[in-house]
């Protein structure tokens, strides 16, 4: 089965950095308990006449994820006018195939030079950047906004586990992608401005000695303060990662 999974900047770049192999989602229950379980690689539970079925809204080991992530796409400021002399809309996201896309996770777009800005494009610092004639401008769209075409990362699952939140292991949360830094984790939610001395060079004055504080860390600035704490059911997906667009991967029979 194909789905299409969010994955915020950091958690992108991880992918393609071949760092990151899991990621954990909450599991969508409506108790404390759940009565789910895996078998065949497949989120289960039974029903009232102890019938197994699958858990609404997970993967399965064999399914093919396309990742959805903060993107930019060029825009022209016109598209011509109707018989009636109606202005054009652009054509919806899906049917944009030939127009430019800049990924948010590789930083800002480029500022080109066009006929509407000139050879400079938009003044830097603006936080607007002038896309490449005939296009205007680069516009930016949430993950969710995505279509299938435009993503540029594929995820097989290999693996399916339902647990605790506060189950992860050490091993675990380096799967998951968190960044090493000097030594120790990165402090997500945390500035690394301030610095220190330490072995006679200048590193950041906070960071997590254990991958698992890092991923802790990187879960509550992701779902907010004390979700932690909460320890929610969740569902560890293994997987492979491949960096090219799902229709552009021979499915395997």
């Amino acid at each position: 089965m194909d789905r299409p999974i969010l994955f915020s900047a950091p958690m992108v770049r991880a992918n393609l950095d071949e760092r990151k192999t899991q990621t954990r989602r909450v599991l969508d229950a409506w108790c404390d308990e759940p009565p789910a379980f895996v078998e065949n690689g497949i989120v289960s539970a039974y029903d009232e006449n102890d019938h197994p079925y699958r858990w609404p809204k997970t993967n399965a080991i064999g399914d093919r994820l396309w990742v959805r992530e903060a993107w930019w796409i060029a825009t022209r400021y016109s598209y011509g006018t109707t018989p009636g002399g109606d202005e054009v809309p652009p054509a919806p996201l899906a049917y944009r195939h030939s127009d430019p896309i800049h990924y948010a996770a590789d930083g800002n777009p480029p500022n080109c030079a066009n006929k509407h800005y000139g050879p400079n494009g938009l003044r830097p610092g603006s936080g607007a950047f002038a896309a490449p004639d005939p296009y205007a401008v680069w516009i930016k769209k949430p993950s969710i906004h995505m279509p299938r075409w435009a993503s540029r990362l594929t995820l097989i699952v290999t693996d399916v586990r339902v647990q605790r939140l506060q189950y992860i292991s050490e091993a675990d949360a380096v799967a998951e992608g968190v960044e090493p830094l000097h030594g120790g984790w990165f402090p997500y939610g945390i500035s690394t401005s301030m610095t220190t001395i330490q072995d006679g060079r200048e590193v950041p004055a906070q960071h997590c000695t254990s991958a698992r504080d890092s991923f802790r860390m990187l879960w509550e600035h992701i779902n907010g303060k004390r979700s932690w704490d909460a320890n929610p059911w969740i569902i560890a997906y293994t997987y492979h990662a491949i960096n090219r667009n799902i229709d552009q991967i021979e499915v395997q029979p």
